[in-house]
């Protein structure tokens, strides 16, 4: 037996120390590493926004030209995908740019001017043939508001 009259002798390793704390430094840069690895994941799917442009006619006539076009059904709705044909709400949005022209004659520039001019004829054709194909709403019914009304 042993000749300390039964106790139990206790060793400390004093290397622990050190062996725990290299532990926990590399658990904690695996936490890091996977942090970073996560983060690009986490920035692509929520989407980012851009700078604004600067305020301007051009912007703003490109503004409502886009919901007249999603309203027409010639661009897919950005928030459902789909393109979804709504007369009544392309004619509004168009009626707002024909109000632009009527409230900005005279004080606009040539370039401007001609981008407004443009742009309505645009729109306005692509109305009549979009009401004049009978096309559906979202709702499935036909829907054939009056292409001659349009301003």
């Amino acid at each position: 037996m042993s000749d300390d009259g039964g106790k139990k002798k206790i060793i400390i390793d004093e290397d622990w120390k050190t062996r725990v704390q290299a532990e926990k430094e590399a658990l904690e840069k695996k936490a890091r590493n996977e942090e970073e690895e996560d983060a690009p994941q986490q920035s692509t799917d929520e989407v980012q926004p851009g700078p604004l442009p600067p305020a301007s006619f051009p912007v703003l006539l490109s503004m409502l030209a886009s919901q007249a076009m999603i309203s027409l059904g010639q661009v897919p709705s950005p928030i459902t995908g789909k393109a979804e044909v709504r007369p009544d709400e392309a004619k509004h949005f168009i009626d707002l740019i024909g109000m632009l022209e009527e409230k900005t004659k005279g004080n606009l520039g040539a370039e401007e001017s001609a981008m407004l001019t443009n742009l309505l004829n645009e729109l306005r054709m692509a109305f009549v043939s979009t009401v004049s194909s009978g096309t559906s709403d979202s709702s499935g019914t036909s829907t054939k508001p009056d292409a001659t009304n349009i301003s």
